[in-house]
């Protein structure tokens, strides 16, 4: 949300989403800038929130940092065109410990270079910028489950793990109308190993948060499995006919934990 709206902060807090975000970024025109740090500032004091802060290179991305290594309530940075490990360092020297931080991958360089990202001390999670990474890269998106973004997408997702990250996540949905498409980019976004998704109104809220909770289904299964192996004795465990391993129990507990 946008940091000149200061009467939206509350009420996003209330909103089940498991994050907020204070944009000072996109969302405010460049002469807004110093009023929307100014407004979000004030809001930390009663608001804990993530703030995307204005990217290196402009001429408020300083000044955004030095006004945040002091906020209240500040519970992360997100950080808009990541593409080095350089200017996270920078980012993570001047914000105190124990704050998140969240490189936004949304361009071609930062997607060429997402392994270095994900590895940089301080980094948190990567979150995936969709719409810009597209308009950097040429790419036209014409299928509903943006397969022209395939691989930058898993690109994310393997940095993230083998960073030991845990799974990206995903840009938005921007038609915000459209339950179905959110419904059905979220499931597919969950497929390619994303444990989140941004959104950018409300409405969309409760469509990523069932997309990510596992069916019914899902968890009758891995409560069946999980069981089964804790009271095993000796020998190998079979469920529905099927050798269970370990992958499949650490699947099991993946399904269960996101519940």
């Amino acid at each position: 949300m946008p940091g000149t709206r200061p009467e939206r902060f509350a009420k996003a807090a209330a909103s089940g989403a498991d994050e907020i975000i204070i944009d000072l970024e996109d969302a405010v025109n460049p002469e807004d800038k110093e009023r929307a740090r100014d407004l979000a500032l004030e809001g930390l004091r009663t608001t804990a929130a993530v703030v995307r802060i204005n990217s290196v290179g402009t001429p408020w991305y300083e000044a955004d940092l030095a006004a945040l290594s002091g906020a209240t309530g500040l519970r992360g940075v997100v950080l808009p065109k990541a593409e080095s490990e350089d200017v996270i360092a920078h980012v993570v020297t001047a914000l105190p410990p124990g704050i998140a931080i969240l490189p936004l991958v949304e361009s071609a360089r930062g997607i060429q270079n997402a392994s270095l990202i994900a590895a940089a001390d301080g980094v948190t999670r990567l979150l995936f910028g969709n719409l810009d990474f597209a308009l950097d890269s040429g790419i036209t998106v014409r299928s509903d489950t943006e397969d022209e973004l395939l691989y930058a997408r898993s690109a994310l997702v393997v940095a993230s793990r083998a960073a030991g990250l845990p799974g990206p996540v995903d840009g938005p949905v921007p038609e915000i109308n459209d339950d179905t498409l959110c419904s059905r980019r979220s499931v597919r976004a969950l497929s390619l190993g994303f444990s989140g998704k941004l959104c950018i109104h409300p409405r969309q809220i409760p469509l990523v948060h069932q997309a990510f909770a596992p069916t019914a289904e899902e968890v009758a299964w891995a409560t069946q499995v999980l069981v089964a192996v804790n009271g095993a004795t000796e020998g190998a465990v079979k469920v529905d006919g099927k050798m269970i391993d370990r992958p499949v129990i650490l699947r099991a507990e993946n399904i269960l934990a996101r519940r």
